[in-house]
């Protein structure tokens, strides 16, 4: 079972600004979002906890996530003038809910990129 917070926001057991669903993929906007468009794009029907844990079998399911990001950009009119997509590995990527997820943050310059602090 899948007990993280991404889990109980599939089974609608907690509030989430939902802005993209279909069969595999749910987004919904981040609830301490880092640029003026910040969407988490998931897996429904399975828990992988990080990047790593995905397994080979299991490839198309970052495909869809990718796609999906895509879809939601053109469709919200971001794709023209850019978007980032992030997905974090562990801790010191920043990745806070293990559960792999995509982030799509865009609607303003978002600057440089891989900046050690």
């Amino acid at each position: 079972m899948n007990d993280t917070i991404f889990g109980k926001i599939i089974r609608r057991e907690i509030p989430a600004t939902i802005v993209y669903e279909d069969e595999h993929v749910l987004a919904f906007k981040d609830i301490a979002p880092q640029a003026p468009v910040h969407v988490l794009f998931i897996p429904k029907q399975v828990h992988i906890p990080t990047l790593d844990d995905l397994k080979p079998d299991q490839a198309e399911l970052v495909g869809r996530l990718v796609l999906a990001a895509a879809e939601y950009a053109r469709k919200e009119g971001l794709a023209e003038d850019g978007y980032r997509v992030v997905m974090n590995c562990r801790d010191h990527a920043g990745q806070t809910v293990y559960h792999i997820h995509l982030h799509l943050l865009a609607g303003a310059p978002l600057g440089r990129f891989g900046t050690a602090h």
